[in-house]
């Protein structure tokens, strides 16, 4: 953690936000993360930014897609995060482990999650360790809202690539 802004660290550390799990398609690669640095942007037209970390295949295979789906995590789903976010694509196929199908673009859609959207890719920006892909909705399934994975309800998890 960098040192140049401790106050900024500290204020940070009190956040506790909901994460959420993304997966990206690209030709035949297909690939999924668990993701912390989320949140929309606008309301009319409809925005939401998704940043996913230059180290991750994720990111990689997210830079060739047409859409990303961005999957709520509801609390009782810590298998599915570990799994998302405590191993990378570069050495296991997550996806050989869950239910999914395809969805827009290509991008799996986890059947074990209930709450989703997929959204076409607008605008990919560089944010220093993370890209940001700015996302227009443009399908979904919305149903009963379960208490959501939070960030430090999942800190345990130790990334499946280097921080």
């Amino acid at each position: 953690m960098t040192q140049e802004h401790p106050e900024f660290n500290r204020l940070m550390a009190q956040l506790d936000y909901p994460l959420f799990i993304v997966t990206a398609a690209a030709g035949e690669q297909r690939s999924g993360c668990l993701v912390g640095f989320a949140s929309q942007v606008s309301i009319d037209p409809p925005r939401f930014l998704i940043g996913l970390s230059i180290k991750n295949r994720t990111c990689r295979v997210a830079r060739e897609a047409q859409a990303l789906v961005v999957h709520f995590v509801p609390h009782d789903a810590e298998e599915l995060a570990v799994l998302f976010g405590g191993r990378t694509g570069d050495e296991v196929d997550k996806f050989e482990r869950v239910h999914w199908r395809p969805g827009p673009g290509g991008a799996p859609v986890l059947t074990e999650l209930e709450n989703w959207f997929a959204g076409r890719v607008l605008d990919v920006h560089d944010l220093g360790d993370h890209r940001g892909f700015v996302l227009e909705p443009i399908e979904g399934e919305a149903h009963h809202a379960d208490e959501a994975l939070s960030f430090r309800r999942a800190k345990w998890i130790e990334p499946g690539h280097e921080p």
